[in-house]
């Protein structure tokens, strides 16, 4: 029998008439034939009631107190949901994360999942019962309730479909699924009926908001369907599930953080081993980095910037001074009132002019760029917040995203269950812990070693709006598909560009952007024409710290320079010496076990 699992949020779930309505839905489910597992948050306001109380007593609750305080919202939502569901006529069973089998770190209020045990799950699901669980909380090896943070009852239902091998995890909440953009700030967003795991987990790492990032990396592990389904109506939500065919759909959505800060880290040497005591020094003070751009060494000094949350940026400068006090040599630059603009999809991957069409709408809007990243299926631009709205909007309009494209709501992917044992089969329990084990672990699924490429530089463009537009504009025309782009922050007022392009269409790119740079007087170009690409990829980069401070370790010891970086959220990418290639392929794979 298939098994689905609804998770319900504070506002789904906020009275006892709305309570009772999202019981309907999963007897609903259970009566068309569905073993149900139903995850709850607290109701409403509650966790804030209780943060609430908790600040009356004291302002330094301890943590422990605290994961045993907000743990009794989910727990009264629980049970109230059990009722409604045993009085619509069905049999239900309230269970708390430790009584499901959630077990977690020792970390509290913001645990890592280590691992679930299903067996009784499996048997309430047997017996006929819709199991109604409580999500955001579990218990660490010695039993103490922790809870896990930000978006936690998201990754609880996200977890336990992993677990069940589940056909479906619906997440309903209060709006109509995932659009294009925010619909707050461009009310012509549309819906998006179906996005891939990557997509999703570049859109909400990005601030899209509907998903938490862990839980969509959940999915993606486990090949998990997600719908994000409204809960006050019956529509068909959005399925997030492995990428489907949809070769008209370049551009899915956009994404605005608004709050970031930049620090460059500026004359640091140009030597291998930089990068690496660079994000040491950011692990080691638990900074989450967001892009990383680093253009090609000039004149033997290099450079790196990157973009962090606002509220993290005194915390971020502490730990760049410590990087350039050990380097012997640098400078540390910052800037606020910052934001990052997205734009995502899967279909870069075939398609010229991405690039061109987005800084030509931001032109069009006099939004200049600060900084310049990209990965295969996202690129994203650093702006001024002033700006930041405007540039949301020339973008979606650009790509032409407030158009009904009729395509139709996405069909939702049978996930196959495996034949369960009897419950207390020793193999079940065997199978249970080798898959379920250290399940929330960054996994680098990937590294990949591109030597096809080559690199080309521009120094000393005007540092204004339209320039990026101009250039890649006319390398779109020529048909060039450019896969990295890089730009770091101007301190001087001109600007430098650095993009890798396929080997064999080096000579065309490189009579194009001859003929566009003329009219900039002072700018120079140079190029590489062979190169190697090495690429990290894989979930949880963004959410685990330590990940590029474990990539540039392992080059730094190989004594492999590293010429250029850039990042996304689910991949970091960097351009080495031709001949250092294979060698760091090999380093990289034997770091991440992937040998």
């Amino acid at each position: 029998m298939s098994i689905i699992v609804q998770k319900f949020g504070g506002t789904s779930v906020a009275s006892a008439q709305k309570i009772v309505a999202a019981a309907e839905r999963a007897v609903a489910a259970k009566r068309d034939g569905h073993q149900v597992v139903v995850v709850v948050s607290a109701r409403g306001k509650k966790t804030d009631e209780l943060v609430g109380l908790a600040a009356e007593i004291t302002d330094r609750p301890q943590p422990r107190e605290m994961d045993m305080l907000l743990a009794t919202g989910e727990q009264e939502s629980v049970a109230l949901f059990a009722m409604a569901v045993q009085k619509l006529g069905e049999p239900a069973i309230s269970m708390t994360g430790g009584q499901i089998g959630v077990v977690t770190e020792a970390s509290h209020t913001k645990a890592r999942i280590r691992s679930i045990s299903t067996i009784r799950l499996k048997q309430h699901l047997d017996a006929g019962k819709i199991v109604i669980a409580c999500g955001f909380q579990g218990v660490d090896e010695e039993g103490n309730i922790t809870t896990l943070g930000r978006g936690g009852s998201d990754t609880t239902a996200t977890a336990l479909a992993a677990a069940l091998t589940a056909d479906e995890c619906q997440i309903y909440t209060d709006v109509d699924g995932v659009y294009t953009t925010d619909p707050r700030i461009v009310p012509a967003a549309r819906l998006v009926p179906r996005i891939s795991y990557d997509e999703m987990l570049e859109m909400a790492s990005l601030g899209a908001g509907v998903m938490h990032s862990r839980s969509v990396e959940f999915a993606k592990k486990f090949q998990v369907p997600l719908r994000v389904k409204p809960s006050f109506s019956h529509a068909a939500g959005t399925l997030i599930a492995p990428e489907g065919d949809d070769p008209g759909r370049v551009v899915t959505g956009l994404a605005l953080v608004r709050n970031e800060a930049r620090v460059s880290l500026c004359e640091i040497p140009d030597r291998p081993g930089v990068m690496s005591q660079i994000f040491a020094s950011m692990a080691a003070h638990k900074i989450p980095v967001d892009m990383v751009v680093q253009n090609v060494a000039a004149r033997g000094s290099a450079e790196v910037s990157f973009s962090v949350p606002e509220a993290d940026l005194a915390e971020t400068l502490t730990a760049a001074a410590a990087a350039v006090q050990e380097l012997g040599s640098g400078e540390v630059r910052s800037g606020t009132n910052v934001s990052k603009v997205s734009v995502v999809g899967a279909g870069m991957r075939t398609h010229t002019g991405v690039a061109a069409q987005m800084f030509q709408s931001l032109a069009e809007a006099a939004v200049n760029l600060e900084m310049i990243t990209t990965s295969e299926i996202k690129i994203s631009v650093l702006v001024a917040r002033e700006k930041c709205d405007a540039a949301l909007k020339a973008v979606h309009r650009g790509f032409n995203l407030d158009a009904d494209t009729g395509v139709a709501p996405g069909v939702g992917v049978r996930h196959p269950v495996a034949e369960r044992p009897a419950v207390g089969d020793d193999e079940l329990l065997k199978e249970v812990v080798s898959r379920l084990t250290h399940m929330e672990d960054i996994v680098v699924s990937e590294v990949q070693l591109d030597e096809s490429q080559s690199r080309v530089t521009i120094e000393n463009l005007p540092d204004k709006p339209g320039v990026c537009a101009h250039l890649f504009g006319a390398v779109a025309e020529g048909d060039v598909m450019v896969d990295m782009i890089v730009q770091n922050v101007s301190h001087t007022g001109r600007a430098q560009v650095s993009f890798t392009v396929p080997r064999d269409e080096l000579q065309p790119c490189l009579l194009l952007v001859r003929e566009v740079i003329s009219a900039w007087e002072g700018a120079e170009l140079s190029f590489e024409t062979e190169i190697a690409k090495l690429t990290v990829q894989g979930i949880g980069l963004r959410t685990h710290t330590g990940v590029g401070d474990r990539m540039f370790r392992a080059l730094a010891e190989e004594d492999i320079n590293v010429q250029m970086i850039n990042t996304s959220e689910i991949r970091i990418s960097v351009v080495v010496a031709a001949d250092r290639g294979v060698a760091a392929h090999g380093c990289l794979v034997k770091t991440f076990g992937l040998g």
